[in-house]
């Protein structure tokens, strides 16, 4: 099986293993589903993690207005009441005006706080030092995690406008959002292999060969953005390595300098005829002219 490491630019986002026979069609849309994948999974983090410390996202009419402006409003949240998180809730108020305020009890958020912190573990960028390749099917693992966790600790549900419960039921809206310039629909998508993009009519041996057992960097991007910057001739690691090489043989060739010094050899211990003048007693006569 072939790895592609999945970078997009220069920075690193994945392993993918499949085979070369695989077509570029499809490949693509499985790149992108992990891709993608990874992207909801961090903002279910974010989301679940506010959930956490301030309860369940209030209606969009009521968000970002002081308590004075929705009692003169006569607004009120209808699934505060019936969204209480199991063991009660403590009142925390939501500095930012999207939550309700009746964060889940140490225990509960203890739990949510855990999953959040093992989902980033399982989709993490270091995976691909460490050669470990993530799948659609992990990726949805990962999900349906995040999912279980929420379910126990709010075992009557969220609110239909919760992000949370957007994002699981993939109804959310990324519309002019940051987030949303992140993500690549398939249909955008392109993968470009040694500053080449990869035809969506091919297959993959057609550009990396026959090899099963090769592993090549692959870039993802938005079609139409031109080529991605091309990868460095020699990789970063590399560079600091052949640095500290450098540095080290620098500090040798001083040490050896220092070591060939001839200057000794004008002191007097140095001397070859210093021993006969000592015992001819010449040693201390100085010319001068008269």
């Amino acid at each position: 099986m072939v790895k592609l490491h999945i970078k997009k630019g220069d920075e690193s986002q994945f392993l993918f293993e499949t085979t070369v026979e695989l077509s570029l069609d499809d490949c693509t849309k499985a790149v992108c589903n992990i891709f993608n994948g990874r992207l909801k999974i961090n903002r279910l983090c974010t989301e679940i993690e506010f959930l956490s410390k301030s309860g369940i996202s209030l209606p969009y009419n009521m968000q970002g207005l002081t308590d004075e402006q929705i009692s003169e409003l006569k607004l009120v949240d209808e699934w505060s009441d019936r969204c209480i998180p199991s063991g009660g809730y403590i009142d925390r108020k939501d500095e930012l005006g999207r939550r309700n305020g009746r964060a889940p009890v140490e225990k509960m958020a203890s739990l949510l706080e855990k999953t959040i912190h093992d989902a980033k573990e399982k989709i993490s960028k270091d995976l691909v030092q460490r050669d470990i390749t993530l799948t659609q099917a992990k990726i949805q693992e990962v999900i349906d995690e995040l999912r279980g966790a929420v379910t126990i600790v709010y075992p009557m549900g969220l609110p239909p406008h919760d992000p949370i419960q957007m994002e699981f039921e993939n109804k959310e809206d990324l519309e002019g959002t940051h987030a949303g310039q992140e993500v690549i629909p398939f249909n955008e998508a392109s993968l470009w292999f040694s500053g080449k993009e990869m035809q969506s009519n091919k297959k993959l041996s057609d550009y990396l060969g026959k090899n099963e057992k090769s592993k090549v960097i692959v870039k993802i991007q938005k079609k139409g953005k031109g080529a991605p910057s091309r990868e460095p001739v020699v990789s970063e690691e590399e560079q600091k390595k052949m640095m500290a090489y450098y540095f080290k043989k620098q500090e040798e060739m001083k040490k050896l300098a220092e070591a060939d010094d001839d200057s000794y050899l004008n002191s007097d211990w140095a001397d070859g005829n210093q021993l006969r003048r000592q015992f001819q007693g010449l040693n201390d006569i100085k010319w001068r002219p008269r």
